[in-house]
């Protein structure tokens, strides 16, 4: 079966606030100060708790892998509290989801969220039962951009590898698609889009209403 997969935060629904306000208590709660901002600092946070840390880290002047690593766990508290207060669909993606499903392919979801905060994000914005699978960090022993928990999202959602293609939003969705040996399509409209293009991907997509035309194009 032929098979689109998604990245989840800044490809399916803007997290970024909700990041940012983590990062930022978790700062206060190791008796730092608050230095992000939700806009100048959302592109940061499509990448992740821990690389939303680094940098702020190196804005304290304290920056190391080691705290980095101590943080992580306080940030993960402090996103939880968060609860997703803040996060949306971008516009048409459930639509667009929705038209794929009926036109016979699969979809699933590979994100290097912790697994249970992308199935508790899905359940929130109402969109879990659009894809047969999701895999995050800790399905897997490893994380994009290694090939693997792209190909355990594919074969969960029953499709094949070789009619598959990749829908994201940074450079780590770029090299998980190479790595997996698929086609990347990479959203123009979250915070680093003017950049996408740059990445070289099969396709590149400026709004939800051209997914199905875009997945024509690459899967057939």
């Amino acid at each position: 079966m032929r098979t689109v997969v998604f990245d989840l935060d800044g490809t399916l629904a803007d997290t970024a606030a909700d990041f940012i306000a983590a990062g930022n208590a978790c700062l206060r709660r190791l008796g730092e100060d608050a230095v992000f901002d939700p806009v100048a600092d959302a592109g940061t946070a499509f990448h992740g708790g821990r690389a939303l840390l680094r940098l702020g880290f190196s804005r304290l002047g304290t920056a190391s892998e080691e705290a980095v690593t101590r943080a992580f766990p306080v940030f993960l508290e402090c996103y939880h509290a968060q609860d997703d207060a803040e996060a949306r669909l971008y516009p048409g993606a459930a639509e667009a989801v929705e038209d794929l499903r009926r036109t016979g392919y699969a979809t699933a979801i590979c994100t290097n969220k912790p697994v249970d905060l992308a199935e508790r994000l899905l359940v929130r914005l109402g969109v879990r039962e659009l894809f047969g699978a999701v895999v995050g960090a800790g399905s897997l022993a490893s994380r994009k951009p290694d090939p693997a928990p792209y190909r355990a999202a594919v074969a969960r959602a029953g499709g094949e590898l070789r009619r598959s293609f990749l829908l994201g939003d940074t450079e780590t969705d770029r090299d998980t698609a190479r790595a997996a040996g698929v086609a990347c399509a990479l959203v123009t409209f979250g915070p680093g889009g003017a950049d996408m293009a740059a990445l070289e991907p099969e396709g590149l997509l400026d709004g939800f209403a051209g997914l199905a035309g875009l997945t024509r194009r690459l899967i057939g």
